[in-house]
């Protein structure tokens, strides 16, 4: 019975639009295997664009050797189906980010590009939609970088772009399908495809509109992905601005969304340039603020004066502490994947070092380490009794999700309670934030007249060492935590700032059933 309502609870929140697309796919590949649409290839006119430089990421690949994600592989002959480190390092290697790498030779290059021609009715994961976007990107911005017109190259590019439109990713939205519509605006102008284009304006228009909150955040709530998105729509007004095809139609709209994305990441950012680890974000995967900055002015854009609201997220600076904090609900609720079970969690950073964080992600294979880095165990905020506030289950599924029922904002002072634990248990979890110059407090009550057993935690970074007394917690001379109504203990737990990448820490857990008070005094 509880998975059947965990099920419902999920089902829920979908779009009637996904349900049928789903079923349509679902339905579609018993009787016709996508692949059929590579075999039917045209000979399109195809040109080569202009561009300003775009980002340079990592080295990915050096002779014959792969590297995503912290892991790395190397092939006698490339396997682009190569399953052995997971999904997403499959879908890494058949995004071709590497064409794009300073160091990568042209005609080495290029022989990837055939190879995976070559092979491509045993590849499987890679013409998936959302790798296909991002591939046939790639693949443009390398022939046009290096002004290479190939026959086979772009008659073969056409078919990935004539596969895309067939499976679009309607059953899933957000950022699958805006990635999607950018890569079809690619196309749209290296082939001058009026549909592809028509197609593309469609998606960019209406998926922007929504996916861009009011504050200028990226509505999965995920800093990473933000990024991610907002270098896609830099890239987009590169393009536009730098070839003359369609004029400008989209460039207002692009620019003014583009620079409120700008302006959100830069609120969120620390100083020291990190994002707070909220949801599904990891460093070593997205270009960061300062780099996005800086290719926004190359593009005469600048950040716009925004003010952190709809997106949930609040960053206070004062003195020598900089905290972000999170009272928002899930904003995407029909594709909340990205999104954990972290409602009231914080990250604190004190001299431009992160003293209190997210535990971070490691992976989204579908195991016990995805499930844990979800929950709110795995975060710097309340769990009662031994339940996550939201249901984060699987490896992108969200079921019943906490709902911050009131929030109350003053100067250097933040209240909000939300309900995730109301259904199961009766009562609401009510945060307080204090901020003080040299101090911070934070006050959690249950409320509800329930009996129940509450843990708040800290997860502190594992660079800082604790020496625990009493009553208080010192903290490597940067602060000490005075805790108040209840009884703690230091634990283990692994640091997942990068995929792949486990780190020991220390985390305080703090053990109390109607109200704790613990305050943060910054030496």
């Amino acid at each position: 019975m509880r998975k059947f309502l965990l099920l419902m609870n999920t089902l829920r929140y979908l779009r009637a639009k996904q349900v049928w697309y789903r079923l349509y796919y679902s339905i579609r590949r018993k009787f016709k295997n996508n692949k059929i649409e590579l075999k039917s290839f045209e000979n399109p006119s195809c040109f080569l664009l202009n561009f300003q430089e775009f980002l340079k990421g990592n080295e990915k690949y050096k002779n014959g050797e792969f590297k995503f994600l912290n892991l790395s592989k190397k092939f006698n002959e490339v396997d682009w189906n190569f399953s052995g480190f997971g999904k997403l390092w499959v879908y890494n290697l058949n995004y071709f980010d590497f064409l794009n790498q300073k160091s990568i030779k042209l005609e080495e290059a290029l022989s990837l590009i055939k190879h995976f021609i070559s092979k491509i009715e045993q590849i499987e994961i890679g013409l998936e939609p959302y790798p296909t976007s991002l591939r046939t990107i790639n693949w443009i911005k390398f022939l046009s970088a290096n002004r290479v017109k190939n026959k086979e190259i772009c008659i073969f590019l056409y078919a990935q772009y004539k596969m895309l439109l067939k499976n679009l990713e309607y059953h899933l939205m957000g950022n699958h399908l805006l990635e999607n519509g950018f890569s079809l605006l690619f196309g749209a102008y290296f082939f001058r495809n009026e549909f592809f284009y028509n197609k593309a304006k469609e998606i960019l228009l209406e998926e922007l509109e929504e996916q861009v909150l009011s504050d200028g955040g990226h509505f999965e709530q995920s800093p990473m992905y933000h990024q991610i998105i907002l270098e896609r729509l830099l890239d987009a007004i590169n393009l536009i601005k730098n070839n003359s095809w369609k004029g400008q139609e989209l460039l207002e709209i692009l620019c003014e969304k583009a620079e409120k994305m700008l302006g959100w990441l830069r609120e969120i950012t620390f100083a020291n340039g990190n994002i707070p680890l909220f949801n599904d974000s990891a460093f070593g995967i997205a270009f960061s603020t300062e780099q996005l900055l800086d290719y926004a002015m190359k593009l005469g854009l600048k950040p716009a004066d925004v003010r952190l609201g709809d997106s949930g997220y609040r960053m206070i600076r004062k003195g020598k502490y900089e905290i972000a904090i999170d009272i928002g609900d899930i904003k995407a609720k029909y594709i909340p994947g990205h999104s954990h079970a972290d409602t009231f969690t914080f990250e604190l950073y004190i001299n431009n070092t992160p003293i209190v964080v997210d535990t971070g992600v490691s992976t989204y294979e579908n195991n016990k380490k995805r499930i844990l880095e979800r929950s709110t165990k795995a975060h710097n905020t309340v769990e009662v009794n031994e339940e996550s506030s939201s249901e984060v289950w699987g490896s992108f599924r969200v079921g019943g999700r906490a709902k911050v029922v009131e929030v109350e904002e003053r100067k250097d002072y933040v209240r909000a309670i939300h309900d995730g634990y109301f259904k199961k248990f009766g009562v609401f979890h009510q945060r307080e934030y204090f901020f003080k110059e040299n101090e911070i407090v934070i006050k959690d009550k249950i409320l509800g007249g329930k009996r129940v057993n509450a843990v708040a935690r800290l997860h502190f970074h594992p660079k800082v060492e604790i020496e625990s007394k009493e009553k208080f917690i010192l903290m490597n001379n940067f602060c000490k935590i005075e805790i108040e109504g209840g009884k703690f203990k230091i634990v283990k737990y692994e640091y997942a700032p990068e995929f792949n990448k486990l780190i020991p820490g220390k985390c305080v857990e703090i053990f109390f059933q109607d109200k704790l008070e613990c305050k943060i005094g910054i030496c």
